[in-house]
C-alpha cells in the first residue's frame, strides 16, 4: 500500500501563489507516476497535472498551463504543485494521486489518492 499526505492548502487572494506538497510513504518504490486532481464545490473532479517518473515532460490541464508547475523530489518521494496567478475558479479541494502506471489525465487510472487539501482563492 501507498499513503499520500498533502499539505500547503489555504486561503489566498486572486493573483497570489500557493505551493502544495504531497509525500508518499509505504510502498513508495512502486509508484511510477504522481499528480494532482481537484474538485470544486458542485463540480466534477478534474485533472490538474501529472508526471511519469521516467519522463521529463509533465501533463497539465489547459486551465492551469503557464500558471501551475509540478516538480518532484525523488529522494523524498514527494511531488510539489506550485500554483501562481491564482484565480477564484481555482478554488477546490486538491487531491494528490499516484499509480504504478504512466501518468494520465484519467482519474480512474490512479490507484492511490490522498485525503485532499483545500485551496480557496478570494476575488
Amino acid at each position: 500500500q501507498v499513503q499520500l499526505v498533502e499539505s500547503g492548502g489555504g486561503l489566498v487572494e486572486a493573483g497570489g501563489s500557493l505551493a502544495l506538497s504531497c509525500a508518499a510513504s509505504g510502498r513508495a518504490s512502486s509508484i511510477y507516476a504522481m499528480g494532482w486532481f481537484r474538485q470544486a464545490p458542485g463540480k466534477e473532479r478534474e485533472f490538474v497535472a501529472a508526471r511519469t517518473w521516467s519522463d521529463v515532460s509533465t501533463i497539465y490541464a489547459d486551465s492551469v498551463k503557464g500558471r501551475f508547475s509540478l516538480s518532484r523530489d525523488n529522494a523524498k518521494n514527494t511531488v510539489y504543485l506550485q500554483m501562481n496567478v491564482l484565480k477564484p475558479e481555482d478554488t477546490a479541494v486538491y487531491y494528490c494521486v499516484a499509480d504504478g502506471g504512466m501518468a494520465t489525465m484519467t482519474a480512474s487510472r490512479y490507484r492511490y489518492w490522498g485525503q485532499g487539501t483545500h485551496v480557496t482563492v478570494s476575488s
